[in-house]
């Protein structure tokens, strides 16, 4: 099915007494990845708000909660794992942590992973039943000298075609930043296994910054290594990510306070992309720095993907900062305000489909989920609610006749949708797949 929409379990919205056409509450896709047989896990939020200054019963109106929907190829919702720090009708709160910027991966064996900053690493089982294993770091504040008592594994997880782990992982006293934050990519090694008890090692690739002079070896964490030892220090990839930009852009953007990584994925078992951005303005932030780095397995940036202007294809209008990769054959894809992008492994763009003329204009107001092994791209509609899927043509010159064609079809697959759950407000309630509190 070209569009199927992100589902909420009936029995949830009635224990949240959610009304559809009040307008406090919210729901967003937040990430997705498929199958090879075609099915889908999405994970999406759910929220109510309540006013700043309420209290009592009303303030207890107030919630949040994640959800990870598994849909079988025709849309369907199989199952519904929920994750919330109060489970409607006074149960025990999640195992989970909600974390920031949650992503989703599948393990070869099938299973589920969910990753969130700065270090939450949660495995499931595919049929979304039951939690089983998870690593989690605490957000220790900088100027807390107490050893380490948590678990961390990463920040964001993908797989390579091998079964690789390519990873984002946080280190703490960054600069002078209070908390943890995103800055190694690492990899395991081949045949490496993430399992209820079994944690592999992950071998550091690059580090965005090198000022961890208030580092001590209390933030050692030991999985990550590099040569023999745990990232800490000076004890860490050479030279940074942020001097090898500087040196290929001349902008010292990368090596300032604030810029940042976003999740790196897969191109090949040994070729990575890696999102990283100079940071962020109050004022607004199109046309500052940002690359779309080719790293390969020795950690070394072999290019870019080109073609892209710094202000005319800004990622920083909406915080579109989303990289996806099909590694299965060869090709990476981005979108934003300004349009959607293709390349391949050579990091050649392939494909631009601007946002600024008919048919694409709709581009504009979509969000890139993921590409799927099957050869799709996954988009999401914020304001009805629903997951588009866009068919990948071999020759990514012919993707924008396989856009528009998706574009042209979204009214009458929206209707048609309509009639079979008539939904409220978008609100596109389930009572067929199985619920699982985690």
């Amino acid at each position: 099915m070209t569009h199927f929409p992100i589902t909420v379990p009936t029995a949830l919205a009635t224990a949240f007494d959610l009304d559809p056409e009040a307008d406090d509450w919210g729901q967003a896709a937040r990430h997705a990845v498929g199958t090879a047989n075609g099915e889908t896990y999405v994970l999406s939020g759910l929220w109510r708000h309540v006013p700043y200054r309420a209290t009592g019963p009303e303030r207890d109106r107030g919630f949040v909660c994640q959800l990870i929907t598994r849909h079988a190829p025709d849309g369907t919702t199989l199952a519904t794992a929920v994750i919330a720090d109060e489970t409607p009708g006074g149960g025990a709160p999640s195992a989970i942590r909600r974390g920031g910027e949650g992503n989703l991966t599948l393990l070869p064996d099938g299973a589920p992973v969910l990753s969130s900053k700065p270090g939450n690493t949660y495995l499931l089982t595919p049929e979304l039943d039951r939690l089983q294993a998870a690593w989690q770091m605490d957000e220790r504040p900088g100027w807390s000298d107490e050893p380490q008592t948590d678990d961390p594994f990463a920040a964001t997880v993908a797989v390579t075609p091998g079964g690789r782990l390519l990873c984002l992982t946080s280190e703490h006293r960054l600069e002078n930043w209070g908390y943890p934050r995103g800055n190694l990519i690492a990899v395991s090694e081949p045949g490496a296994v993430l399992a209820p008890g079994r944690k592999p090692e992950l071998r550091a690739l690059a580090t965005l910054k090198t000022e961890t002079k208030r580092q001590t070896e209390n933030d050692a964490i030991a999985h990550v290594r590099f040569g023999d030892a745990p990232v800490l220090g000076d004890h860490r990839p050479a030279p940074s990510l942020a001097d090898t930009l500087y040196a290929r852009h001349g902008s010292s953007r990368f090596r300032r306070d604030g810029s940042f990584l976003h999740r790196p994925v897969p191109l090949a078992d040994d070729l990575y992309v890696v999102p990283v951005f100079g940071g962020t303005y109050r004022s607004g932030s199109r046309g500052q720095a940002f690359s779309f780095a080719l790293m390969d397995d020795r950690g070394t940036v072999r290019g870019e993907l080109g073609g892209l202007d710094l202000h005319a294809h800004s990622p920083y209008n909406g915080a579109h900062y989303r990289v996806a990769a099909d590694p299965h054959r060869g090709t990476a894809f981005h979108l934003n305000r300004y349009g959607l992008y293709a390349w391949t492994a050579d990091g050649t763009l392939r494909a631009l489909i601007g946002t600024d003329r008919a048919p694409f204009k709709a581009l504009a107001t979509l969000e890139l989920l993921t590409a799927t092994p099957t050869g799709d791209l996954l988009l999401f509609h914020p304001k009805h609610h629903l997951v588009l899927r866009v068919p990948v043509p071999a020759d990514l010159a012919e993707l924008p006749a396989a856009v528009a064609a998706v574009l042209a079809g979204l009214a009458k697959g929206r209707n048609a949708l309509k009639k079979r759950h008539a939904p409220l407000a978008w609100l596109w309630l389930d009572t067929a797949g199985a619920v699982h509190h985690l």
